[in-house]
Parts: C-alpha cells; sequence; structure tokens
C-alpha cells in the first residue's frame, strides 16, 4: 500500500479537525489520544510530531476557534449587508453576531477547569489581540463620523475588549446570574462614555440579542 504524505499544515489541521469533532462527541475528559489516533487511522508518532499532549492539543483547537471567530467577523463587515453601515450600525452587527461559544460549550468549558487557568489567560489575551484591529477600524469610522471622541481607537478596543472579557468570565470570578446581570445593564453606559457617544448608543447590549463572542463562554 502506497503510504500517504500530506504537507504539514494541511496534516496538523487534520488532526486539530478530528480533535475537535472527539472533544464535542464525547467531551475533552472522556476523549484519549489513543481515540484520535483511531479516528484518524494514523501513526502514534504522528500525533506526538505536532502535539505533546492532549493540553497541547486543546490549546490548538481553542486557537482555531478564535481564528474562525475573527474570520467570520471579518466576512460580516465586508458583507453587502455591513459594510456601508455607519459605525454604529456596524458596532451592532458585530456585538449581535453569534457568539464564539455558541455550538462549542463543551470545549470552552474546559477552560474554567483550575489547571488550565494559564492556557485560559492566554486565550482570553490572544482574543482580543486579534479582534482589537477590527473594532478599532469601527472606532475610528465612528470619529470620522462625528459620533465617537477617541484619541487612541486601537488602545480603547483593547481596553474594552479586555475589560469586558476579563470581568464578566465566570472562569475567572464566582459572579452569580445576578452579578452577572448587573454588570451587562451597566455595560451599554460603560461603552458609550468611552468613545464619547452619543447617550442610548449601546442601550442594545444590555439586551437578550447581545453576543458578544467571549470565548469561554456564551453571551
Amino acid at each position: 500500500m502506497t503510504r500517504t504524505v500530506k504537507k504539514p499544515d494541511v496534516r496538523r489541521k487534520e488532526i486539530v479537525d478530528a480533535a475537535r469533532r472527539l472533544f464535542l462527541e464525547h467531551d475533552y475528559e472522556k476523549t484519549s489520544m489513543n481515540a484520535l489516533i483511531q479516528e484518524l487511522n494514523i501513526a502514534k508518532g504522528t500525533v506526538y510530531h505536532y502535539f505533546s499532549s492532549k493540553e497541547d492539543l486543546l490549546q490548538a483547537v481553542v486557537d482555531d476557534l478564535i481564528d474562525e471567530d475573527l474570520k467570520r467577523k471579518e466576512a460580516l463587515m465586508a458583507s453587502a449587508e455591513v459594510r456601508d453601515l455607519d459605525a454604529l450600525g456596524k458596532f451592532h452587527a458585530l456585538l449581535t453576531m453569534r457568539a464564539i461559544a455558541q455550538g462549542n460549550e463543551p470545549i470552552l468549558e474546559e477552560l474554567h477547569r483550575p489547571g488550565n487557568t494559564v492556557m485560559h489567560a492566554r486565550q482570553l489575551g490572544r482574543y482580543v489581540r486579534m479582534l482589537a484591529p477590527l473594532f478599532a477600524s469601527v472606532v475610528r469610522q465612528g470619529c470620522e463620523e462625528g459620533v465617537f471622541t477617541v484619541e487612541h481607537p486601537l488602545e480603547a478596543s483593547e481596553f474594552l475588549l479586555a475589560g469586558v472579557q476579563f470581568i464578566t468570565d465566570v472562569g475567572f470570578y464566582d459572579w452569580t446570574n445576578d452579578d452577572l446581570s448587573r454588570r451587562m445593564k451597566a455595560l451599554g453606559s460603560i461603552v458609550e462614555s468611552q468613545l464619547g457617544a452619543p447617550r442610548g448608543s449601546f442601550d442594545f447590549l444590555s439586551s437578550d440579542d447581545s453576543a458578544a463572542g467571549q470565548p469561554g463562554k456564551e453571551n
């Protein structure tokens, strides 16, 4: 039988995709590296060439989810329905699109386990770093339109995203639903204050359709 040789990036993606399927179907804790090897029908050494442990594989799967979320948001901003909107319209579209956690809860919930605290913090940081430039472009548009007053759009976006991600993350804080509700009710006015936006511009953030796509949980 002829041995199939795949390019490293193709093989790595194949492993990550298979791991993602198994983590969703059978739960991360119940999925062994041997189960993944059997799923892919490849040599054990091939998997361990790319990933030294199941924890490394989990991190790669979450990286992949974040990459996909950024691509979805970029595609949304470039779509015919959104690209010609004003800055407030674009913010509404961004912040109410499907959350990153939706459909991926079994995987992202693993970040809340005590042993994965470092990985959790790293993923939150990566998420903010990747998304901030996209949000900053909308902030700049709002400044040009005269609805925002922001001297440093990128840095303002970083602070806002990091603040929201961290303070509402139940993996770092043992918030009750009431605790989270109180913070979400305050979020709209806080964003308006930071961006210098008209009062009421971000009231939609307090409604049930808000889904900022935070890693590790569903809004």
